[in-house]
């Protein structure tokens, strides 16, 4: 038996805010548990779709009755590979998440779908779904409930890591607007001042002879 998950978000974004913030929402103060990610295949397709794969480390505490699932001296550390696909005709993001590791004890598969509203302007509709399965005999329904509550906890974190990331796209779009308008303002008044000059300067009579 499998446990089901999905539910669906509205992001009050662009989809290509969205998409940019995916990518940089880590390091951020509510995914800790992320240790690394590194990004091990990429590949623009004939009809610009942007495919890639990414290995990610993360770690979670285990409550104290799992840990007598885990032989002595095995890591606790969770390697997840990243599928994602970009596609800005149709202006999706749709990314697909599994455990390496661990799988008996307990596999997790994500599919999320970013895609622009077609309701609501500037609005991203994120579309969740997971399935939860544990291989461990006698024990595999609990696992699977504890399992699922992590996953829900866990994608609380997530979303606001990714609103984390937003708000930074928002602050370094404000300061590089407001570095542009200074430059604008020095320029121009540059180009007044030797503007200035040069009517000051008197000029040379001009000779018709």
């Amino acid at each position: 038996m499998v446990k089901y998950f999905s539910n669906s978000i509205d992001i009050r974004s662009r989809w290509e805010h969205v998409v940019s913030a995916f990518w940089q929402r880590y390091p951020n103060p509510y995914s800790t548990h992320v240790l690394t990610e590194d990004v091990v295949y990429r590949e623009v397709t004939a009809d610009h779709r942007l495919l890639s794969r990414r290995l990610l480390m993360k770690t979670n505490r285990l409550p104290r009755w799992a840990e007598h699932f885990f032989p002595s001296g095995m890591s606790r550390s969770v390697f997840i590979v990243e599928d994602s696909v970009v596609d800005p005709v149709n202006r999706t993001l749709t990314t697909y998440t599994w455990n390496l590791n661990h799988t008996t004890l307990m596999s997790v598969e994500e599919r999320c779908i970013f895609e622009d509203s077609t309701e609501e302007p500037a609005t991203t509709q994120l579309r969740r779904e997971a399935w939860i399965s544990s291989s461990v005999y006698g024990f595999s329904r609990p696992i699977q409930e504890f399992g699922l509550a992590r996953f829900k906890s866990n994608q609380v974190k997530a979303m606001k890591g990714l609103e984390y990331a937003l708000s930074n796209l928002q602050v370094h779009a404000g300061e590089t607007h407001q570095r542009l308008l200074r430059d604008s303002v020095k320029d121009a008044s540059g180009k007044a001042k030797s503007l200035a000059t040069a009517a000051s300067v008197p000029q040379k009579p001009q000779q018709y002879v």
